[in-house]
């Protein structure tokens, strides 16, 4: 550190996590124009005497800000403002709050929304006499909460064209009355035969979405993320001029690396577009802050609703197999193809792989782009992993592949205990979410959160990852103890872990001299704390750049 060196905000009187050892040390953090300038104890007291600000930090805890690796924000804001159910608990709350948005926008012509649980529901597939009985007059259409399926009453399935005789997609499902009539839920590909007929967020609905889903997600301490699908996605808006708008009026406060849907139905032919895109992104953007150059690809669908790809075949309710393995939504051969082209012009690939065929035939898709192009440093990464078999944990550090963990669905709840697990082989729970295994045979993690489809908080995943067990549940934990996480693995996991799949790892991720003063400020120690009451913590303080974004009442 120079002698001349000046601060303009300097930190003390606290613990400071840099990232850079496995506990915090007490003392301070100063930062200079934007970035972090000494995370010393001794240069930090000497700083303090001329700092433009001192900020007493009464023995709480600065930690790198939290970067989410695979979050909807658009969409989750949209919903914000839409019919919102994600805090509907039961079959009740569920159909109360539908009427109550209803009944509160007589304006509307279509009731949109999202968030309803799997799990409130027999078999997780509502009815659409549920919903008749409520809104009869106006057609209705609510993504559940993991956006795998929808619910829909009988007037949108009218205008839908949806019938009897209407085959199911072949990337999905239509629940059924016993003569074929669709009774109501919709799974992956079928939501998408209401493309023609319900209406989209308009680009101002969009951009609002985003602007209340970034004001969240900075209340939570998130100072970067990748966004898991941006594009046309599933029939959604176009989501990159809204990025670009935030951009261009000085709102977006985040870091953003933005993972183009690779639409399923195109093939290559949509390579041009999305390096273009890509392209354009880099010739008018900060890279440190959007970046368009990282593809999303869904190998598979859920196991809730037997999409998930498996290697075993699903039971039924009787405990006996079936012939179902899930959906692969592309060939093998055809995504190796393609995953290997993307990889040879220098693209970032994102799977959702869920199921542990979909995770064998993504790191298939990895292998095979490496044996062509050789390393290119391009960090592509697997999302969600419920199940892996045992087979496959040590290829993801053989091939440079990062487990990008949700961190927060490693425990035993409702929707995996009665819709999951039963139709599964009976040690499926020791293959779940198998976090210990893949750090243990070298592999990168980051983590993140799929909000909307779950919590956006880090702090209730970090709690999961450590416990193996949801705040408050009283279920045992899932899974053999050696899958559990310490605190330091899953805080870097969230920090630096996701930095590096984000590119941003040479900037951002720890607090060391000369990165980005992108930090939380947390009411507490998380190292001093009971394990078990890790959930408890809250973010105070939200700063990027040295900017003070966020700050708790």
């Amino acid at each position: 550190m120079s002698s001349a060196a000046h601060a303009d905000v300097v930190f003390e009187n606290g613990w400071i996590y840099t990232g850079t050892a496995s506990a915090p040390v007490f003392g301070g953090l100063a930062i200079a124009d934007g970035r972090i300038l000494s995370a010393d104890p001794a240069e930090v007291a000497v700083l303090a005497a001329t700092a433009d600000q001192r900020v007493d930090l009464g023995g709480r805890l600065v930690i790198p800000g939290f970067q989410d690796a695979h979050v909807h924000p658009v969409m989750a804001g949209v919903e914000l403002l839409s019919c919102d159910l994600s805090a509907c608990n039961t079959a009740e709350e569920t159909l109360d709050a539908i009427r109550n948005y209803a009944t509160s926008h007589p304006e509307l012509e279509w009731i949109l929304g999202a968030g309803w649980s799997m799990d409130a529901f027999p078999g997780g597939t509502p009815t659409r006499q549920a919903l008749d009985a409520i809104v009869p007059d106006r057609p209705v259409f609510l993504e559940n909460r993991d956006h795998h399926g929808a619910w829909a009453n009988s007037r949108a399935l009218e205008l839908a064209g949806l019938e009897a005789g209407t085959a199911d997609p072949a990337d999905g499902r239509i629940e059924r009355e016993p003569d074929g009539t669709p009774s109501g839920t919709l799974h992956e590909g079928a939501m998408s035969l209401f493309d023609g007929v319900r209406p989209r967020a308009t680009g101002e609905q969009a951009y609002a979405g985003l602007l209340a889903a970034q004001e969240h997600l900075l209340s939570l301490g998130i100072t970067a993320w990748q966004d898991a699908a941006v594009g046309e996605f599933m029939g959604s808006p176009d989501t990159v001029p809204t990025y670009r708008r935030a951009l261009d009026e000085g709102a977006l406060r985040v870091r953003v690396r933005g993972a183009q849907w690779w639409n399923r139905e195109a093939g290559e032919a949509q390579l041009e577009t999305i390096l273009a895109r890509r392209d354009e992104a880099a010739a008018t953007a900060d890279p440190e802050r959007f970046s368009l150059n990282s593809v999303k690809v869904m190998v598979d669908g859920v196991a809730e609703n037997f999409t998930a790809a498996m290697h075993e075949c699903y039971r039924d309710h009787g405990g006996h197999l079936t012939d179902n393995r899930g959906i692969s939504f592309f060939d093998p051969e055809e995504m190796a193809e393609f995953v290997t082209a993307l990889d040879g012009a220098g693209v970032q690939v994102h799977f959702h792989a869920l199921g542990d065929r979909a995770v064998t035939e993504a790191l298939d898709a990895v292998e095979r782009a490496l044996e062509t192009n050789g390393e290119r440093g391009n960090r592509h990464h697997l999302a969600h992993l419920q199940v892996v078999r045992p087979a496959d944990v040590p290829r993801f550090a053989a091939l440079g592949a990062t487990a990008n963990i949700q961190a927060l669905w490693a425990c035993h709840e409702e929707q995996l205990d009665t819709l999951t697990l039963p139709f599964l082989p009976d040690d499926a729970d020791q293959h779940h979410y198998p976090f210990g295994d893949l750090v243990a045979d070298g592999a990168h993690l980051a983590a993140g959160s799929d909000w909307p489809v779950s919590s956006a908080d880090p702090l209730q995943a970090i709690h999961v990852a450590v416990n193996r067990v949801s705040p408050g549940s009283g279920r045992p934990p899932l899974g053999d103890p050696r899958q559990r996480l310490t605190l330091a693995q899953a805080l870097d996991a969230y920090t630096q872990g996701t930095a590096r799949i984000n590119h941003l790892d040479a900037v951002t991720g720890r607090l060391i001299p000369g990165y980005f003063a992108d930090l939380a400020i947390l009411d507490r120690n998380l190292f001093e704390q009971d394990p078990e009451r890790l959930h408890e913590a809250r973010v105070d303080e939200t700063w990027v750049a040295g900017e003070r974004v966020y700050q708790r009442a």
